[in-house]
């Protein structure tokens, strides 16, 4: 097979793949197993989520990045080795890759990626800002001079930008998304009911009843966790009313990063975004009800991409045709 271009959005909770000309053709989870021993990857993506917190010691399903960034770098590299023979299989010529990162990476982060994508079989690594990708994935044109304002919502961080001239004019990223979500669902549930549950549960239960905004009727679901005076298996009943409480904590923090942008951004641009709206992105904005708590707290319309989760993913393949436009600095 010819080399082909990828776009990757390298995400904490998911691995989004696009192809020029063939569009979304992976979407897996970014969890790998490891023999602890020989060091040996065992399982990747959908077969290594379901080992999560079920492994024997010496295997173990990690996912190896955290809060955006990559933490082990060895895993990820297998990771990545592994996704790519899974888009191309054999490649004539090693493909050009473009990552997406979060908007305030470090220079080491940076090159981490860059590494990581070169040894796994990148001819050439291009790195482009989670938010541009996003604003290009959601159709917003972005060459413009005018103000574009994205609120990209991954696993492992926020990524607020407000765009104009295809640059990032002000922008911010905040290690609060999904995951911390799913923590807080899992500090509440041990605080009120005395049960300790699983990260898997509490994603459960944030997709199904989840909300950060009151409900017109309280729902409720069942779950099993393991009851810290007895230590025995125990089903609970929780409510979406519960949801509330449990995530008003990270999604106010969410509501204040977007403010803080707003108030940074120059006049001109806070007019167009008035006009035009708050857009958001990626898997985190489907918390059922905060497009509704964004708009409420800051008087500006808010609207969710279509195909949310992968707009980034997307965006990023697009912007594959327009490597030459990027801004140079961006480039691997």
């Amino acid at each position: 097979m010819f080399g082909q271009d990828i776009g990757i959005d390298l995400g904490t909770a998911t691995v989004i793949a696009y192809v020029k000309g063939k569009g979304i053709v992976l979407r897996e989870p970014s969890v790998v197993a490891v023999n602890n021993i020989t060091g040996e990857v065992l399982a990747v993506g959908h077969e290594a989520r379901r080992m999560l917190g079920r492994t024997p010691g010496n295997i173990v399903a990690t996912r190896p990045l955290r809060e955006g960034v990559i933490s082990d770098y060895t895993v990820t590299e297998k990771m990545l080795k592994y996704f790519i023979g899974k888009i191309g299989g054999k490649f004539l010529f090693a493909p050009r890759i473009m990552i997406c990162i979060p908007s305030q990476v470090t220079e080491v982060e940076r090159k981490a990626v860059i590494d990581a994508a070169s040894n796994a079989g990148a001819r050439r690594v291009y790195l482009i800002e989670e938010p541009i990708a996003a604003a290009i994935g959601a159709g917003l044109d972005i060459s413009k001079p005018a103000g574009n304002m994205i609120v990209d919502i991954g696993g492992g961080t926020t990524d607020i930008a407000v765009i104009s001239l295809g640059g990032s004019v002000v922008s911010t990223s905040i290690k609060v998304a999904g995951d911390k979500f799913d923590e807080a669902i899992v500090k509440y549930i041990k605080k009120r009911h005395n049960v300790m549950i699983g990260e898997r549960t509490a994603e459960e239960l944030k997709l199904n009843i989840g909300c950060v905004y009151p409900k017109f009727q309280d729902m409720e679901m069942d779950v099993r966790g393991r009851d810290l005076i007895s230590g025995l298996p125990r089903t609970i009943t929780v409510y979406s009313s519960e949801m509330l409480e449990a995530l008003e904590e990270p999604s106010m923090l969410i509501v204040d990063a977007v403010h803080n942008v707003l108030e940074k951004t120059p006049p001109e641009l806070a007019s167009d975004i008035s006009d035009k709206g708050i857009y958001m992105t990626g898997g985190g904005c489907l918390v059922d009800g905060l497009d509704k708590l964004i708009q409420e707290k800051t008087g500006i319309n808010v609207m969710i991409a279509e195909d949310s989760i992968s707009c980034v993913a997307i965006g990023t393949g697009k912007a594959l045709d327009n490597l030459d436009k990027l801004d140079r600095s961006r480039r691997g």
